[in-house]
């Protein structure tokens, strides 16, 4: 006979540990147990002492980031198990009948950095590391911050109850109470899940705040014009195939865009899934962070946030980690599922004190004031759902009306408006149809039986970069920078010197150094090389052609230009560029595909070729074919 469960607010009381989650529109899932700090994410506890798979909810912070050797401000969260003895599901009305409802008042609420500071640091962002080629985006957060004298535990039900209440859409909707700190959010973004082996992704981007009154078809329909709105989303869809084509055999398929529509806020997303056998702690490790909430490329995406985010984060923009036991699994399967959302719309209160993070993505785009609002704008969302500041009563109204299915209030969702619709559709328009479709074995591929080295220069892309090589035929190994070794360089049957963030004229950056030692290394030997983005420049000064810094960065641009006769629609993200006088056709033994401006966009020459696009973006509607044509090039041997 089992017995009674105690009532909510006795668990509060009682200092157990205990999470209450809702992931659909009827029950509200808890779960109780023990508490286990660990070091790393292989160190989460799956098994027991007797190897038997047990269920574990950890909280992930930012700083686990150093496991992949990325910089950030470290302030020793933990990374904080529930070993889970008990997950039942109760039914959403008894849980709400029990959460308390009476107001948390705060104490000299307001931002931890002024709004003027804040817009100074976007500027700084856009010129000093937009500006000179570190990344495409990034993400920089300030705090909204306030005293509690309430309980935490208490407080923090109290919150889950109003979420649960007034917000709509999202993924989780959690409370996790441990001791000494308290989270409670509802998270819109699963950054991760798998599930019998298929890994899915959910990259959301762009946020439209929604007026007084509510989100009507004509104010969302300006919204997904807006250049800087699309290129954002396009842009970590970019950043999440990266870690995709890390972990899953296929490569990653996307499917989309979609609206997430919650109560006060629509983002725009995609879906990414592809398979794997990986255990979900590695898939976890190699996905570490969601690019929403950091930028890109990531690994200098942290630091950047290092350099300009004044505190560390905590477990802002890392995630809840579900792992749960997988009874169907076979041998050399994975033992767990893994269901994992993006801590972002989190309250967390810790020493009396809450503290809700909140970011704005910057891009060359970025308007400093704009990026103020949107702080603001997420900040709120979070704040009016847990009632810590006034709702907007018209969108309460339209909403509880949508609840009750009244006539009055159809369609219930805008992504059901033709327009709308047809709108969002037509941005696939602009995307490479290989990250579309099924991508089938289709035959051995035109290379099959050679192979190629990649050499990363701390730019993930080559992942993606590596998958469409081994689509073609080619057997691919990726090495980092620093660890390639020039026996590697020299043995390699085609080597891919691949992009990075960064100014290739440095030379004060090892990074850069060794790069250009890859280079030059592979040319002299005369063996086939394909350089891409900062390695193509760097090609390119070997050549003696000039390197200068663009007017206006490429980041996230896509592009029709001309490569040696053929038009080609390409993804750029590029700061700096390889440049000739307009007309010039070649430099040397190589010949130059440039534009009027004599920006070069390729370059081909005995056993060599190169590019300054991302052929595997998915912006490169003619990336495939480009590459094909390339690697081919490469792979020609030099006439006597």
């Amino acid at each position: 006979m089992s017995r009674p469960r105690p009532s909510l607010r006795d668990l509060a009381a009682s200092g157990i540990p205990f999470a209450l989650i809702a992931r659909d529109d009827t029950t509200v899932e808890l779960l109780t147990g023990e508490i286990a700090d660990v070091e790393l994410l292989a160190d989460i506890p799956l098994q027991d002492a007797d190897g038997i798979p047990r269920e574990v909810l950890a909280l992930v912070p930012f700083r686990q980031v150093r496991e992949r050797g990325f910089e950030c401000h470290d302030d020793a969260a933990p990374l904080r198990c529930l070993i889970v003895d008990e997950h039942i599901a109760l039914p959403r009305d008894e849980v709400l009948a029990e959460l308390p409802s009476v107001p948390v008042p705060l104490v000299d609420p307001g931002f931890d950095i002024p709004d003027e500071e804040y817009a100074d640091i976007v500027r700084r962002v856009i010129a000093d590391e937009i500006g000179r080629g570190e990344g495409a985006n990034f993400v920089i957060r300030r705090d909204f911050t306030a005293g509690v004298d309430a309980d935490p535990a208490l407080a923090g039900l109290t919150w889950l109850r109003a979420l649960l209440e007034h917000e709509r859409g999202a993924y989780w909707t959690f409370a996790v109470v441990t001791p000494s700190h308290v989270a409670v959010g509802a998270s819109p973004e699963a950054h991760v899940s798998a599930q019998d082996g298929v890994v899915t992704m959910n990259p959301i981007s762009g946020t439209f705040r929604h007026p007084a009154g509510g989100a009507t078809a004509a104010t969302l329909t300006e919204f997904l014009q807006s250049t800087k709105e699309t290129e954002e989303l396009f842009m970590v869809v970019d950043e999440e195939l990266k870690m995709m084509s890390a972990v899953c055999s296929d490569g990653g398929r996307i499917t989309g865009p979609h609206l997430k529509e919650m109560s006060r806020l629509t983002h725009t997303e995609y879906v990414l899934r592809g398979r794997s056998r990986l255990d979900p702690r590695d898939i976890l490790r190699e996905t570490m962070f969601a690019p929403t909430v950091t930028g890109s490329p990531m690994q200098n995406a942290c630091t950047v946030i290092t350099r300009h985010e004044r505190s560390p984060r905590g477990y802002y923009s890392g995630v809840a980690a579900l792992f749960t036991p997988n009874p169907s699994a076979t041998s050399g399967e994975a033992t767990h599922d893994l269901d994992a959302p993006i801590l972002i719309r989190t309250a967390y209160i810790e020493g009396g004190r809450l503290r809700v993070p909140v970011g704005a993505t910057l891009v060359r785009h970025s308007d400093p004031y704009g990026e103020v609002g949107e702080t603001h704008g997420k900040a709120a969302g979070v704040l009016g759902a847990i009632g810590a500041v006034p709702r907007d009563a018209v969108a309460e109204q339209i909403a509880a009306a949508i609840d009750e299915d009244e006539p009055a209030a159809q369609p219930q969702l805008l992504a059901d408006d033709p327009e709308i619709s047809a709108l969002l559709a037509s941005r696939n328009a602009r995307l490479a149809s290989f990250w579309l479709n099924p991508q089938g074995s289709g035959g051995p591929g035109p290379f099959a039986g050679r192979s190629a080295l990649v050499v990363d220069a701390e730019d993930r892309f080559t992942t993606m970069l590596a998958h469409q090589l081994r689509h073609l035929g080619l057997g691919v190994e990726i090495a980092p920078w620093h660890a390639v070794t020039d026996e590697q360089v020299d043995a390699a049957e085609l080597v891919v010197s691949g992009p990075g963030p960064g100014d290739p004229r440095d030379p004060s950056s090892p990074r850069m150094r060794r790069m250009r030692d890859v280079v030059t290394r592979r040319r002299a030997s005369g063996r086939p090389l394909l350089a891409v983005c900062l390695s193509h420049q760097i090609l390119a000064d070997s050549l003696g052609v000039g390197l200068a810094s663009l007017a206006a960065p490429h980041q996230g641009l896509q592009k029709t230009v001309d490569v040696f006769g053929e038009p080609a629609s390409i993804g750029f993200y590029n700061t700096f560029t390889a440049r000739v006088s307009p007309g010039t056709t070649t430099v040397g033994v190589a010949e130059v595909a440039a534009d009027a401006a004599g920006d070069v966009y390729a370059l081909r020459g005995p056993g060599f070729a190169s590019v300054q696009g991302h052929l595997e973006s998915i912006l490169s509607r003619d990336g495939m074919t480009t590459l094909e044509r390339l690697v081919a090039h490469a792979l020609t041997p030099i006439a006597g």
